[in-house]
């Protein structure tokens, strides 16, 4: 498999489309933090996987961010999801389910939002934990 290119060295118009998607990617997870039904952890990841391809800088910030960090560094190190962030998913697409069972206008259509986000639970459930972080050996 062919090596990725570092960020410097694709065009600027190709840095520039990446930079602009890793920041679209952002707004919308950050405007799934506090949207219910709205995905935050793919938008991140996206961004993350953008940003990592045009901007050191905006990916570095991405890693090192208080809520965005741990994600994606499990993530990056096995594909590991935190039972924090699937039960809290969990709850969120509950929430989701009972609302769109009351408001949708075609039985049918609340059947299909509800049948895609089980499947994302279960995609999600099936991913493994993160490793406890190593404890630190006794002194001498």
């Amino acid at each position: 498999m062919k090596p990725e290119p570092a960020p410097e060295q694709r065009s600027a118009l190709v840095r520039g489309l990446l930079y602009g998607f890793a920041v679209l990617c952002l707004v919308l997870g950050l405007i799934g933090v506090v949207v219910p039904g709205m995905p935050t952890t793919v938008f991140i990841l996206m961004a993350a996987w953008a940003a990592a391809r045009s901007s050191p800088r905006l990916h570095a910030w991405l890693l090192n961010h208080r809520l965005f960090g741990p994600l994606l560094h499990n993530w990056a190190n096995g594909r590991t999801v935190s039972r924090r962030a699937k039960w809290s998913a969990t709850v969120t697409m509950a929430v989701c389910a009972v609302i769109v069972s009351f408001t949708a206008h075609r039985a049918w259509l609340a059947m299909l939002a509800i049948a895609c986000m089980a499947v994302v639970l279960a995609w999600l459930w099936s991913r493994p934990l993160p490793l406890p972080p190593a404890a630190d050996p006794p002194p001498p």
